[in-house]
């Protein structure tokens, strides 16, 4: 199953927001759990550097799939692509 995380940062308004519009997608379909990272405080320094100027970021997999606002229908395009890949070899 796929992973989604939520990089924010405190008293972030977009942060919020993204966060208040997974919710509200999450009561009509079926998404991964979702960790929410403070980027300041929880984040590893290579997330800090890379997404610093970026934020809210919205990772699926590790790969950004959002930054600033969702897109509901890219996410859910991107989580259709993630459950038709091949899994490892031998699984």
């Amino acid at each position: 199953m796929s992973a989604l995380t939520l990089l924010t940062r405190e008293e972030c308004g977009l942060c919020e927001q993204m966060l208040a519009e997974l919710t509200r997608l999450r009561s009509r379909h079926a998404l991964p759990a979702l960790q929410r990272l403070d980027l300041d405080t929880q984040a590893a320094p290579e997330l800090q550097r890379r997404y610093a100027l970026k934020v809210p970021v919205l990772l699926l997999d590790g790969v950004m799939i959002a930054s600033g606002r969702l897109d509901a229908g890219e996410l859910l395009a991107a989580l259709a692509r993630a459950e038709r890949a091949p899994g490892p070899p031998g699984l």
